[in-house]
């Protein structure tokens, strides 16, 4: 188990949470209390501010049940909060539905997974390895 350090900056925030024993992601909670009108896209803020621990990131989902029901989602989704970010966590929801969306205070409208991240030295190469799909982009392993 690792820890992550949690501010409120807003006396109204929520603190991430868990819903059930063994998720991936922590629910993140709204302070703002706003329209998104179909089409639109907004920052909707948080109220916390995080730390997390070294060697991790933090990737911003979007709910499941919001995109089903509502057609919101994160519109730059998975976003990533790096390790050194200390400025308030703010999510970018999208309505791409035909109604108007309310968002209200305390609503959760997003998760956020907290993932290792590997740091990587760039080597320059003359060529790659071949693999068996070698430069085949999208639709080449036949899935229609």
């Amino acid at each position: 188990m690792i820890e992550l350090k949690v501010k409120r900056i807003n006396g109204e925030a929520k603190m991430p949470e868990y819903a059930h024993a063994g998720d991936a992601g922590l629910d993140l909670f709204s302070v703002d209390d706003l329209m998104i009108l179909p089409g639109e896209s907004k920052l909707i803020k948080t109220g916390i501010q995080i730390e997390l621990p070294k060697g991790t990131e933090a990737q911003i989902r979007p709910r499941s049940g919001l995109a089903l029901k509502n057609q919101i989602t994160v519109l730059n989704t998975p976003g990533t909060i790096d390790e050194g970010y200390r400025g308030e966590i703010g999510i970018i929801l999208i309505n791409h539905g035909k109604q108007e969306f309310h968002v209200e205070k305390g609503m959760k409208i997003a998760q956020m997974v907290v993932k290792p991240v590997f740091t990587v030295t760039i080597k320059e190469i003359e060529e790659l390895t071949d693999t068996t799909r070698g430069e085949g982009g999208f639709g080449s392993t036949g899935v229609r």
